[in-house]
């Protein structure tokens, strides 16, 4: 069907835009273009982004067929804009115009968008990038004004006497504070995405805010703070905008009892919070004119400097959600993120018995129970590390001084520059902390290396710099990971941000693979990680695995060339036969880092039992910390290539080996092939060359579709790939020019009828780290789960408390649904009740028990017998609670004892 003729604003935009191709080039109109150009001049949207944004979305028309996007045709539009404007660098509009204008929330845009991106080149890394950062700063917005809108309701009442209402209204009080606080947070922090710190500065603007309101207007315990200040102090005048305080700036910078609370309330450090007050707000407040006796000024003069930042960012308008706008509306799931917590039974109950779940909930608790850890730590040695540091040959003391010191001003420094100017105080605490689980850890790993080899005389490995730099890092980074938790990790997965790994490499000028050696020996030696943190570190392993490790410079690659050369090309790092073996061994970091030991020249023979150190020889020895690289590369690889072929080839299961072989064949004898690239980059083309070659029909695009699914891909791995020095293409174009180039006869082998012979399928192990905070299952199969008990103390005044609970949250549980009827407690009572027999049988006689994702409960005899004595007016349901805590209380001390040999390893 031809097409139909156009509207005029659709002609006259056809000759504007199109001129040099003449009318044989024309676009192909139809009618709906009057509205495309409509759209593009709401925007201002220039020529040539106007002209390829039409081109894109026939693109998209073409390759999704027509009819796919008809009924989200100006979506499209919106969406075809956006990503050219921004390939092109030439914004018109902000973010949040685009959506006002293709009226859709933010969620619901970047979810569209993610389904446009149908072909690997629709949507560029570029996009991909600003799109990551535009999702992390709302995140953080949303999650933060959900807190300052309850936060303001526990501070504020929400009918004051009429003379106050009269004055201030709830509505002005809002808008005030939280235009103050996005102004703050635009002008103090370069890292928008730092939740903790925009939380802190949060409460800053809250604590300024408070001490300048009347107290009529306060609910307690911040009406008595306030009028206490009010007492001592000068009077207060309740005035409008400027007037009304009339305190003298000493008197507001120095008063902390408001902040106090509120550091209390929402379990912060208050040392952390007063130092954002000091080198981070008050300095904001001078910047933009603003004197602390004199107040704030009126709220029009704060929406114009907010207007003037929004517009230059081009990005979210903040002040819509002071409306509610529906363009910041979170979709269903990101609701469900916000509030975990059951509804109550009776609604006169006090609302704050149970505290929620939120981002911001959840990033103050990681920091309490980090803190709790560190409280009896030191940022200086122990006497015990000082006693090993004296047994050594060379004492290393000093040296280990002068490095902390001055790593502490490169950190600082480096901070600084990511998150903002006036934050270096800020890294410097989370140094220190880092410091502090530095010299724990140390002494840790020295006590196990004692009782391992029976020797005090650590003076190589605690004069080995490369050591220090390492241990030091990964200690900083479980700090900085603690801290940088981004609002959308509800499940507890890493989200990059400005300061994600790997960037304290790049702060500690340390090579990825030097920093692998340290990892695996750092959890072990630290009991205390909780879960979460182990996910991180075993994370970033992964990250140094896939990418990190391979890169140019890395000393990984002199390792494997001195391996070849050791005894001839025949040598392999790690040899296939090791795959069907257990993986298991008891290698430390003093093994990696001493190992291998250098070339003769620099092997000396001493009388020091060192771990690692072997008498001096003609050839290298075989490196430890190379050895088992590979092994767990091998691993890792395995496992990735088995989920993604599990997604697209279950009905070819013989290609499973074949497409391992190939792979497992590239990464020993092509290795060259991963310097500057990916681990999954290979994976694909290896499954691709074996489906070619064995005419199974699996086309790269969808090769890429299922990979786009996985856990932690990246878009960059499939998008961004080198070709050859300084130049990248698609992963299509990788394989085509580089990687078939190279393996092409090693390929085509698989088609003929004598195949190389297939590579061993690695033995799967469970994880080598305890995860002390997973869920363990009671036996016989009721889906009932004890956790270890979480932040049992909350931080408060600077010393350790017990947390309150009442008698309804010392037996609350949650299934995941709103109750409170007695009939589902009497069913969790009949579950409970029904499992006492088949408790006691299951312990003496069961089968061996399935792999499970979660630890299962680890029971010796029986479950019940532990001498628990229960009141007789206590129900079954708390009866059994009791023995699960008291079981679970023996566990823990079980764990002290006798270390973690009481409970079965999560699979990875």
């Amino acid at each position: 069907m031809p097409p139909k003729p156009s509207r005029r604003a659709g002609a006259a935009r056809n000759q504007r835009s199109s001129p040099e191709r003449g009318p044989a080039a024309a676009p192909r109109l139809d009618i709906g273009e009057a509205e495309f150009v409509a759209l593009c001049d709401a925007l201002k949207a220039s020529e040539s982004v106007r002209d390829r944004a039409w081109r894109t979305y026939e693109s998209l028309a073409a390759a999704g067929g027509a009819l796919a996007y008809n009924k989200k045709k100006k979506e499209t539009w919106g969406v075809c804009i956006f990503i050219v404007a921004i390939d092109l660098d030439e914004m018109t509009f902000t973010f949040t115009e685009l959506l006002k204008s293709i009226s859709i929330s933010v969620c619901t845009f970047f979810q569209f968008l993610k389904e446009v991106d149908v072909n690997m080149d629709t949507v560029s890394t570029k996009v991909d990038s600003t799109v990551s950062r535009l999702k992390k700063k709302y995140d953080v917005l949303l999650a933060l004004y959900h807190k300052f809108e309850r936060t303001c309701g526990l501070i504020y009442l929400e009918q004051p006497s009429s003379e106050i209402s009269a004055e201030l209204s709830s509505v002005l009080v809002l808008k005030n504070y939280w235009i103050t606080f996005l102004l703050a947070k635009g002008k103090v922090l370069q890292m928008e995405d730092d939740l903790v710190i925009s939380f802190q500065l949060l409460l800053c603007v809250l604590d300024y805010f408070i001490k300048l309101s009347p107290p009529a207007m306060l609910k307690e315990p911040y009406k008595s703070a306030v009028t206490a200040v009010t007492v001592n102090g000068s009077a207060r005048t309740p005035r409008r905008g400027q007037n009304r305080n009339t305190r003298t700036s000493k008197q507001i910078d120095t008063d902390t009892k408001v902040i106090e609370i509120l550091c209390k309330e929402h379990d912060c450090n208050l040392d952390e919070v007063k130092n954002v007050y000091f080198s981070s707000f008050i300095p904001f407040l001078s910047s933009i004119g603003i004197v602390a006796s004199k107040g704030l000024p009126e709220v029009e003069v704060l929406l114009k400097q907010y207007e003037e930042m929004y517009l230059k960012n081009k990005d979210i308008d903040a002040r819509l959600f002071l409306d509610h706008d529906e363009t910041l509306q979170p979709d269903v799931i990101a609701c469900s993120q916000l509030e975990r917590t059951p509804l109550k039974n009776n609604p006169d109950e006090e609302f704050n018995h149970i505290l929620p779940q939120t981002p911001v909930r959840a990033a103050m608790n990681n920091i309490q129970q980090l803190i709790m850890i560190l409280n009896s730590a030191t940022d200086k040695p122990s006497d015990t590390l000082i006693m090993y540091f004296n047994n050594c040959t060379v004492n290393p003391m000093e040296s280990i001084l002068k490095r902390v010191e001055s790593l502490d001003s490169i950190f600082k420094k480096k901070f600084a520059e990511a998150v903002g100017p006036g934050c270096a105080e800020i890294g410097s605490q989370r140094y220190k902390l880092g410091v502090r689980l530095y010299y724990r850890v140390m002494e840790s790993m020295l006590k196990s290396e004692e009782v391992r080899l029976s020797v005090q005389n650590f003076s190589k490995l605690l004069n080995d710099n490369m050591f220090h730099k390492s241990l030091l890092a990964c200690a900083v980074e479980v700090i900085m990971a603690t801290y940088s938790r981004n609002a959308s990790q509800s499940d507890g997965t890493s989200a990059e941000t400005d300061l994600s790994f790997p960037w304290i490499l790049n702060v500690f000028d340390l090579k990825a693979f030097d920093f692998y050696k340290v990892i695996e020996s750092f959890i072990k030696a630290e009991p205390s990680l909780t879960r979460e943190m182990i996910k991180h570190l075993e994370r970033c392993e992964h990250q140094i695995m896939e990418s990190l490790a391979w890169q140019s410079g890395s000393p990984l690659f002199d390792l494997i060339k001195q391996s070849k050369e050791r005894e001839g090309q025949t040598d392999q790092p790690e040899p296939t036969s090791s795959f069907n073996v257990p993986f298991q061994h008891n290698h430390t970091a003093a093994d990696l880092y001493l190992s291998p030991v250098r070339p003769p020249l620099s092997a000396t023979s001493t009388p020091e039992a060192q771990p690692g150190v072997t008498p001096q020889t003609q050839k290298p020895q075989k490196s430890t910390s190379l050895s088992l690289f590979y092994k767990k590369v091998y691993l890792l690889a395995y496992l990735r290539l088995r989920t993604l072929f599990s997604r697209l080839l279950s009905d070819h299961p013989d290609l499973e080996p074949l497409i391992w072989t190939l792979f497992q064949h590239t990464l020993q004898n092509e290795y060259e092939l991963m310097r500057d690239r990916h681990l999954d980059q290979i994976m694909m083309c290896s499954m691709y060359g074996i489906c070619k070659v064995k005419n199974v029909d699996l086309r790269f695009k969808i090769i890429v579709s299922a990979y786009k699914e996985l856990p932690n891909a990246n878009q960059e791995t499939f998008k961004r790939v080198l070709i050859r020095e300084e130049q990248y293409d698609s992963i299509i174009v990788f394989y085509n020019l580089v990687f078939m180039q190279k393996l092409k006869t090693n390929i085509l082998q698989y088609a003929s009828s004598r195949p190389p012979t297939l590579s061993p399928i690695p033995h799967i192990p469970r994880s080598p780290y305890q995860f002390s905070n997973s869920p363990r299952r009671v036996p016989a199969g009721n889906n009932i789960y004890i956790s270890p008990l979480k932040s049992p103390y909350k931080f408060s005044d600077g010393f350790q408390s017990p947390t309150k609970m009442t008698p309804r949250s010392r037996i609350l549980v949650s299934i995941g649904e709103p109750f409170g009827t007695s009939e589902k407690f009497q069913k969790i009572n009949q579950m409970v009740c029904n499992s006492d027999g088949q408790l006691k049988r299951s312990a003496e006689v069961s089968p061996a028990p399935k792999p499970l994702k979660r630890l299962r409960f680890d029971i010796e005899g029986q479950d019940e017998a532990d001498g628990s004595k229960h009141l007789p007016q206590e129900s079954k349901f708390q009866q059994k609670l009791a023995e699960m805590t008291s079981t679970r209380t023996r566990m823990q001390k079980q764990k002290l004892n006798h270390g973690n040999d009481t409970s079965a390893s999560e699979e990875k």
